[in-house]
């Protein structure tokens, strides 16, 4: 689906995406160069929350695995799977998505369980966005939690995949959603009458300083997770790749968010994130 934009977010958004193809760029170009990735894998799974089951992206508040940027069959998506199937047809059908809606940090081991029981050949992992977008700043989830949860699950696909290939994917910016969102009145709108990632997006016009303090400290939530990712895909060796923070560096705007929500990708959003993740991951 398509998000009708005023005049104003034109203007934006062809400033955005320029911005966005030099932040990539020195995002990807400055990532180190890993391990040769060996062949394409031959199954694969998805490990993560809303965002990688499609949520909103097909229809009113419910899951579109189909259009899932990791395991999605949709071609308007081009995902992991479809990309890695146009090069190796024998993964075809072995698509998995394990991941769910609202999962956190903590929920990973468990997932990390259900992709070994796959036996896949191909992991990835995007979680973190329910650890910081809570009810509240007080409510996030405390970074050494997150870590150790981060640590137990891939503990658990080492042991249990060895040979698989794992891309651990940063969080993406949540500040950026408020600063393309917060002059659009049915983003506010969405954001209030659901609740929606309250630690940042409440009081989303206020220029008071403790709303603005408190915006940053969320926004720097989001970057100690993403470096305790970067820090536990290291740990994990050499079949463990980050994205050097690429999603996390990519200007998101009005035009990848779903209609119904203003927060989570549609269609077009989770195209961008398949494009940006594969680039920074294995690229089979």
């Amino acid at each position: 689906m398509s998000t009708t934009v005023p005049r104003r977010w034109r203007r934006l958004r062809t400033t955005l995406l320029a911005t966005a193809v030099l932040v990539s760029s020195v995002v990807l170009t400055a990532a180190p160069a890993g391990a040769d990735p060996g062949p394409p894998p031959a199954s694969m799974a998805s490990m993560g929350d809303s965002i990688t089951r499609g949520f909103n992206a097909c229809g009113w508040y419910v899951d579109c695995p189909s259009r899932s940027f990791s395991t999605g069959t949709d071609s308007a998506v081009n995902s992991h799977y479809l990309r890695i199937r146009a090069v190796n047809p024998a993964i075809n059908g072995h698509n998995h998505n394990v991941a769910r809606s609202g999962a956190k940090s903590a929920d990973m081991p468990g997932q990390a369980d259900a992709a070994v029981a796959q036996n896949v050949d191909y992991v990835t992992m995007l979680i973190g966005a329910n650890d910081a977008c809570t009810s509240s700043e007080s409510t996030m989830t405390p970074v050494t939690t997150f870590r150790a949860n981060i640590d137990t699950a891939l503990n658990r696909l080492r042991s249990g995949l060895p040979n698989a290939r794992v891309l651990v994917i940063s969080i993406p910016d949540l500040h950026r959603l408020w600063s393309v969102g917060r002059g659009d009145i049915l983003a506010r709108t969405a954001w209030s009458l659901f609740g929606i990632c309250q630690s940042m997006l409440a009081n989303p016009t206020s220029t008071a300083q403790a709303d603005v303090d408190r915006r940053n400290r969320v926004r720097q939530r989001v970057i100690d997770y993403n470096t305790q990712l970067a820090q536990a895909c290291a740990a994990y060796g050499p079949n463990c790749r980050f994205d050097g923070n690429a999603v996390f560096g990519y200007p998101f705007t009005l035009d990848h968010l779903s209609g119904w929500d203003y927060f989570h990708p549609n269609t077009s959003g989770q195209r961008v994130l398949a494009n940006v993740s594969y680039a920074a991951g294995f690229r089979w």
